[in-house]
């Protein structure tokens, strides 16, 4: 096993293409990490860079303490999963475990041992005769898996491999991942534009966009303290819902105002913001962080001044929650989470807002009313 340190490394194609951005990253021995982005963010990229598949432009790349720029792929003791599995057809599960221990001559009786462990492990051990067209999906993941685990690799890369995999199936092989990774502790990168698998799956979370590392933290930390706007409306199902405002004092009280939804600050929120005070600022609510009074417990719920009346657009049930697609009397639509109930479409309701789960950030670039760069977060959300 070993640690993996990227120092301002930079990947740029003819053309002037800057696929990763002066990018600092550290990751733990036995660390499992997730680079997680949309499409094009250089996700892939970084893994391919630190397989040795692609070659750095700049920057220095380290696996432990051994420099690894000008290392070849095959000596730098890496392991890969592919996302379309990449196995020989014609060829058993068992040849194919066995391909690449034979390619570094690894003794016959070590690769039989290697293999039938692994096989245990990965549930596998009743396929090792079959070949790669009578397996499942999940089964051929698997197999996938078990080819990268019996190298016993200082480090695991992982590049989407649940993507060709249906809802369930994604669920029970991460599940899988995450065990085998715990038990092996091997340090593990794993790409995923699937914010829920990173979340999930991640002892860290590395958020990228446009070839930079946002915010690098854990999974809850992201979600309860994003960095910024990108990161805030990435990470969560739904989105978090961003309107831009201005801050008003009304007989000593502070209040935001804008889209049709008024906000009382707290104290502590007011004491950070008057070091800052800008004229113009987003705020960020995810959608859980609405509630319905009547449906609210506990009495600090109940004595929220914090409200919104809305007109629903939408319902949509999912069990035990429901997600409201709502419009304020100025336009501004919000998507609220709350526990199910009837709510017919078209109805006019009242929605009222945790204060301490509002996020508040500086006003970037937009166009029209949606937020598209990354205005930085002010530090006064979730319980500041």
């Amino acid at each position: 096993m070993a640690d993996i340190t990227f120092e301002h490394v930079e990947k740029i194609y003819p053309g002037g293409i800057r696929a990763v951005v002066d990018l600092d990253l550290q990751i733990e021995d036995g660390e499992l990490v997730t680079l997680v982005g949309p499409s094009g963010c250089g996700k892939s990229t970084t893994l391919r860079l630190m397989a040795g598949l692609e070659e750095t432009t700049r920057g220095t790349l380290r696996i432990g303490k051994r420099i690894v720029n000008d290392v070849p792929a095959r000596d730098r003791d890496v392991a890969m999963v592919f996302q379309n599995y990449a196995l020989y057809p014609h060829m058993t599960v068992y040849q194919n475990l066995a391909f690449g221990l034979k390619l570094r001559k690894i003794p016959k009786q070590e690769i039989d041992h290697r293999i039938r462990s692994t096989a245990e492990i990965l549930a596998i051990d009743n396929l090792l005769n079959r070949r790669p067209r009578s397996l499942s999906g999940g089964q051929r993941q698997r197999v996938a898996l078990g080819r990268a685990v019996v190298r016993r690799p200082q480090v695991f890369l992982f590049d989407e491999p649940l993507s060709n995999l249906d809802a369930r199936q994604r669920i029970v092989t991460r599940a899988e991942i995450k065990r085998l990774q715990r038990e092996l502790k091997t340090t593990t990168i794993y790409v995923t534009h699937d914010q829920e698998e990173a979340m999930s799956l991640g002892d860290r979370v590395a958020v990228m966009n446009c070839g930079e590392v946002l915010q690098y933290d854990t999974p809850l930390n992201i979600y309860h303290r994003p960095s910024d706007c990108f990161t805030a409306g990435f990470i969560g199902v739904p989105p978090m819902n961003f309107i831009i405002g201005k801050l008003e004092n009304r007989a000593g009280k502070l209040w935001f105002c804008g889209g049709g939804i008024e906000l009382q600050l707290t104290a502590s929120q007011i004491k950070k913001l008057a070091e800052q005070l800008p004229e113009t600022l987003v705020v960020g609510i995810r959608p859980e962080a609405f509630y319905l009074p009547n449906l609210a417990t506990g009495p600090a719920l109940q004595k929220s001044v914090n409200t919104v009346t809305v007109r629903v657009r939408l319902v949509e049930f999912l069990g035990s929650v429901m997600d409201l697609q709502t419009f304020t009397a100025q336009g501004q639509m919000l998507v609220a989470r709350l526990e199910s109930r009837s709510v017919e479409p078209n109805s006019q309701i009242e929605l009222h807002v945790l204060a301490e789960q509002v996020h508040f950030f500086e006003l970037d670039e937009i166009v029209g009313s949606e937020v598209i760069r990354y205005g930085r977060n002010l530090g006064l959300s979730f319980n500041s």
